[in-house]
């Protein structure tokens, strides 16, 4: 892939001590047995504790003073010193770019208006970082606490962030739903998010988002010394935690909550003890933030027993893997080496971004033929037969016109191979790659390497040393992955179309333990050993059934090209509804994944939103708790595409009643 097409990524895509006083209030009792306090059962270890205030014309919790006009703003706003923001600046522009990368917040596009708030809520947050026994990182975990807290509902969200994002990758989702309602939300970054290490400077991120050497400690994400000495370019945490933070996703999910007590305890001291026994707790969250509350819902009590600390959860688009489903690294390494081949495919008609073509997507038909993955009879056949043959192949696995057609999103960003590389050394619990790029066994199989890069007219970008103004921004502007934020994935250097796609055969290698094109005994081995330890992996974050009367809406668009819902959703609520889970499933039709890419014009006419099906399952589920109204039918929702320049309306929607 070019450097040019990582830079269109980069543009386009895309967080004490106890108080003790009088006894709480009487509240309403929850539709559960009254638990232990999780916190005396096996405390959690939180550090690098900070309260901070948001109040005022120029502050509050969910936009930072910004409001939607600042949103809507085309530039991030400023620093008053590039090199060194503070974290006030930090956070307002951490706001800014996770807003931005999850809603669709373009004039027309219907939020504010027909649905979701940015009303100005003021208040406290709460921070900190929470670590898991065995862990070696750290989660972030932070608490939003509103002055408006609804003491009598004592109610509490609890989320995780989208795709790897950072601490304040759900504000668009938990936050923007339960502040304006008097809840406190919780988030966690569930282990990844956007505290990124340079090997070069030696310096990561503190718990404020500024940056810091290692000698001074305190930082989110630190690389052991070994690697510390041995390696260059920049590490981030889902990938080289070496913890395989997915396996654990539910359990950051139920630390959030339970730091969330911890905090409402401290702001309300006169109302404590906040448990888990008098304060609802509803968990939501999309896409990976989808498939981390589904984890959480699987979680009883940390003392092991069955009584439960969720009251309801609303997941949507979830990345969840079930048994006898297509786990998200198989079907993301199969996209990265046959999708771009298969859109050729001229019956699939016309796609929502027009799909790579020229020498570029031929590339990809020649290259996959001569491994074999379109049969026989395409090795010597035209491109339009080997596209043919790519399209028949996905469309076997399981894939959907729509969802194929939505998935030229991810080809031309080139997500498919982000995304692969990253899970690849995520579930294999890799080292970042050094240099020179060994074959050491904690090495990644595919050596790719994270960089800023030197940018030169007529010349591929080029791995360089970060400056220090790059390496401030990190944190607040990052998505979690690169490429973005001024961070480029490098693969082995190559010359030809054959060479610089040979890495995406090395990620599927570590699917199916089978050597792609010319066979070389002596990588056999070693091929062995690599992929038992990405399966071990993936097989770890294999989801199980939730508690049997918990209220649970998953909710997922038909035309997600990144997270089709035939891999996760469908499976996982199958599988869900067998144990007796009392599962709701709303499947919404002309929605695909990035709701942030709906700014677009050519989106726009063909999608709609994701984020307004979401907030009406929470008020859906919230009326079940509060009034015992029914939960909401399964729902296949048609929708109505809104005409090219015309604004989306309540009637497009269609959101059952």
């Amino acid at each position: 892939m070019s450097a040019q097409s990582l830079r269109t990524v980069a543009a386009s895509a895309a967080l004490v001590l106890l108080a003790c006083a009088a006894s709480p209030p009487a509240v309403a009792a929850k539709p559960r047995a009254a638990a232990p306090n999780a916190r005396q059962e096996a405390a959690p270890m939180f550090s690098a504790e900070r309260q901070t205030e948001h109040r005022g014309e120029h502050d509050d919790l969910l936009s930072a003073g910004l409001g939607l006009d600042g949103l809507r703003a085309m530039v991030p706003p400023a620093f008053a010193d590039a090199a060194h923001p503070t974290a006030a600046e930090l956070r307002r522009r951490a706001l800014w770019a996770n807003w931005r990368g999850i809603a669709d917040l373009a004039p027309g596009g219907g939020y504010g208006e027909l649905y979701g708030s940015l009303a100005r809520v003021q208040g406290r947050e709460f921070s900190a970082f929470a670590s898991l026994p065995g862990a070696h990182q750290p989660h972030r975990v932070l608490v939003q606490v509103p002055d408006e807290f609804d003491a009598k509902k004592r109610c509490l969200v609890v989320s995780a962030s989208s795709g790897s994002r950072g601490i304040y990758g759900s504000i668009a989702v938990a936050g923007a739903w339960g502040l304006p309602k008097g809840c406190a939300v919780a988030y966690t970054d569930k282990g990844a998010g956007t505290d990124y290490f340079d090997f070069d400077a030696g310096i990561g991120v503190r718990a404020d988002g500024t940056t810091g050497p290692v000698a001074e400690g305190g930082l989110a994400f630190t690389p052991d010394a070994s690697e510390r000495e041995a390696s260059k370019g920049v590490a981030f945490k889902h990938a080289h935690s070496r913890d395989n933070p997915e396996a654990d996703w539910g359990r950051h999910v139920r630390q959030a909550a339970q730091f969330g007590l911890r905090s409402l305890d401290r702001a309300f001291p006169k109302q404590a003890p906040f448990t888990f026994a008098n304060t609802r707790v509803i968990a939501v969250g999309i896409s990976n933030g989808g498939g981390a509350v589904l984890r959480a819902a699987e979680l009883g009590d940390e003392d092991g027993s069955a009584n439960g600390w969720l009251d309801a959860v609303v997941a949507g688009e979830p990345n969840v893997y079930v048994e006898g489903a297509r786990p998200l690294y198989d079907y993301t390494t199969e996209a990265a080496l046959l999708m771009p081949c298969a859109l050729l495919h001229k019956p699939l008609g016309a796609m929502p971004v027009a799909p790579i073509s020229g020498d570029s997507a031929e590339s990809f038909c020649t290259y996959a033929a001569a491994l074999g993955l379109l049969g026989d009879a395409a090795r010597q056949a035209s491109t339009e037969v080997r596209a043919q043959a790519a399209y028949e192949r996905m469309r076997g696995n399981g894939w959907s016109d729509d969802a194929l057609r939505a998935g030229a999103l991810s080809v031309n960003f080139d997500l498919w191979r982000a995304v692969a590389a990253t899970y690849a050394s995520a579930y294999g619990r890799f080292s970042a790659a050094q240099q020179p790029r060994t074959r050491s066994p904690d090495q990644p199989w595919v050596r790719y390497v994270y960089s800023a890069g030197q940018v030169a007219p007529g010349a591929p970008i080029s791995e360089r040393a970060a400056s220090e103004a790059e390496r401030a921004a990190w944190w607040s502007d990052a998505s979690g992955i690169p490429p973005g934020a001024g961070v480029y994935l490098f693969g082995p250097n190559a010359a030809q179309p054959e060479q610089r796609l040979a890495p995406l055969a090395g990620l599927r290698e570590l699917w199916n333990g089978e050597a792609l094109g010319e066979q070389q005994p002596e990588r056999g081995l070693a091929l062995a050993a690599a992929q038992q330890r990405v399966r071990k992996g993936i097989e770890a974050t294999r989801a199980a059934a939730p508690r049997k009367d918990l209220p649970i809406v998953v909710v997922h668009g038909l035309d997600d090209g990144l997270i089709p819902p035939a891999f996760s959703s469908a499976p996982y609520v199958a599988m869900a509804r067998e144990a007796g889970a009392q599962v709701r499933y709303w499947q919404v039709r002309n929605v695909q994944h990035f709701d942030a890419f709906l700014g677009l014009p050519a989106l726009s006419a063909r999608y709609l939103p994701l984020l307004p099906y979401v907030y009406e399952a929470l008020d859906r589920v919230d009326a079940h708790l509060d009034r015992d109204q029914p939960l909401p039918a399964d729902a296949l929702i048609q929708t109505t595409p809104r005409a090219q320049g015309q604004a989306l309306k309540a009637a497009d929607l269609a959101i059952p009643r």
